[in-house]
């Protein structure tokens, strides 16, 4: 009897999945629980166990298609007397039960197409008329009839050709498809204004500027609405972007043209903070085997004021404003090929001690891939210890659907007047980021004064525990 495996919801606002690697290949024999496939969604790379026992008899979904939660991916040979109904669907709850997140990666190369995984693609009308008829997946051609794309146009980058979503979602990105006179005049014009072999690239598409040969009949490239063109010379490096580099992206963009972004700066006399944690620090380390950094302090700082301002801790949702009960800080914590959010969850009620060692486990578990999904969720307010890379000013873009966020930047020794006096002080800069569709200057500048207050008020009285 033949299962059913189904692309499995992978967090409660995820509504698909891309298939970035199969483990497994037609013909093998898997055992429940086994991993099956690496799938990638907009918050977390996971591997889908198998349901039951038995042997693979058809991959569905190729590797870099994305489909939507609960489209057919993978057939398996139950062993047994099993029934396929009481199985269906049930890879959900056995993901809930074994599989962990994985740090996310770009995905291995398994075609054979050269380069061209991340182009949007045109194929020319002879190559199309002549090729064999395509099959599309019900993804593929929803996507297309909604943003009119012709797909016999469309060159694929899955299995043996095959056109997949994320190949449509690229050209749509980019504008759509350019009609066939167009492409030979963009051609043409840009051979004769080339003397050497170079490559344009307009947004993650790229058109060779070598000789138009019979082999080399299709061309790619964004249509004329997208970003500047980008010449590429001999020797320089293209990475591809990696789908967690891709979601980053779109969320930034959208984060900046959805929420109307302004800006404001307090300086604080770090000075008494710095004393105290160095005071304190050893033997910190020494009894909790963690280590005391500046950043809990901010951090407890930042929560306590959250209470006097809840309006920073809201949301913007369209006819109305949420001003969350949860103290939720999510704090950014980045690896050498991706950048994780995860949260401290109700951060209001942990102590200095509590803050710090929530921050050490996240940290810890994030570089080591192995953050969940409720570790990534629920966010109210965003923390961003930007000054451990020395900055010392910035302006965070707004961690969507959040209200606000603030850079905590380096701390450096600065001459401040005191009393009429030059002194030499340890001072910080907090920079915070609002939506000012949700707020405004009053409250913000308030809310800051209160971080800046609780920071300056800290000394030998202060409590860690």
């Amino acid at each position: 009897m033949a299962t059913n495996v189904l692309m499995p919801q992978l967090g409660e606002s995820v509504t698909e999945g891309t298939i970035t690697k199969w483990l497994v290949n037609v013909g093998d024999v898997v055992n429940k629980y086994d991993p099956l496939a690496e799938v990638n969604t907009d918050k977390v790379t996971a591997e889908v166990p198998s349901t039951v026992s038995g042997r693979i008899k058809e991959i569905v979904v190729p590797e870099g298609e994305t489909v939507s939660v609960g489209t057919l991916i993978l057939y398996i040979e139950e062993e047994g007397a099993g029934s396929a109904s009481n199985s269906t669907g049930s890879v959900e709850a056995s993901l809930q039960e074994s599989a962990t997140s994985t740090a996310p990666q770009a995905p291995k190369a398994t075609q054979t197409t050269p380069s061209s995984t991340d182009n949007v693609s045109m194929a020319s009308a002879s190559e199309t008329q002549s090729g064999s008829k395509q099959r599309y997946s019900p993804a593929v051609m929803r996507l297309a009839q909604e943003h009119n794309i012709d797909l016999t146009r469309v060159i694929g980058t899955g299995s043996e050709g095959r056109i997949t979503r994320k190949d449509v979602q690229k050209v749509i990105d980019h504008g759509g498809l350019l009609q066939a006179t167009d492409t030979s005049k963009l051609m043409n014009s840009q051979l004769a204004t080339t003397s050497q072999p170079s490559t344009m690239v307009a947004g993650s598409s790229q058109v060779s500027s070598a000789p138009v040969t019979q082999q080399s009949n299709s061309i790619r490239m964004a249509s004329s609405s997208a970003p500047s063109q980008v010449f590429v010379a001999q020797g320089d490096q293209i990475i591809p972007v990696t789908p967690v580099r891709k979601t980053i992206a779109s969320r930034m963009v959208q984060s900046k043209h959805e929420s109307p972004h302004a800006w404001m700066m307090v300086e604080v006399d770090a000075t008494n903070l710095v004393t105290f944690r160095n005071s304190v620090k050893d033997e910190f380390k020494k009894k909790e085997g963690v280590s005391l950094t500046f950043l809990p302090f901010f951090i407890k700082a930042v929560v306590e004021a959250l209470k006097e301002f809840p309006m920073l801790n809201s949301s913007w949702a369209g006819d109305q404003i949420i001003v969350r009960k949860n103290v939720n800080i999510s704090i950014a914590v980045a690896s050498d090929d991706a950048l994780f959010v995860p949260v401290i969850k109700d951060a209001d009620q942990k102590s200095v001690y509590g803050i710090a060692k929530s921050i050490e486990d996240l940290a810890s578990r994030a570089r080591a891939g192995k953050l969940t999904m409720d570790d990534m969720s629920g966010g109210t307010f965003t923390v961003n210890n930007t000054g451990s890379f020395g900055s010392v000013l910035s302006q965070p873009i707004i961690n969507a659907p959040q209200a606000a966020i603030m850079s905590v930047e380096s701390i450096v020794k600065r001459p401040v007047v005191i009393n009429d006096m030059i002194a030499v002080r340890s001072m910080v800069n907090l920079c915070l980021s609002l939506d000012h569709r949700v707020l405004d200057g009053l409250v913000c500048g308030r809310f800051l004064q209160s971080v800046k207050e609780k920071l300056e008020a800290i000394g030998p009285e202060t409590k860690v525990y």
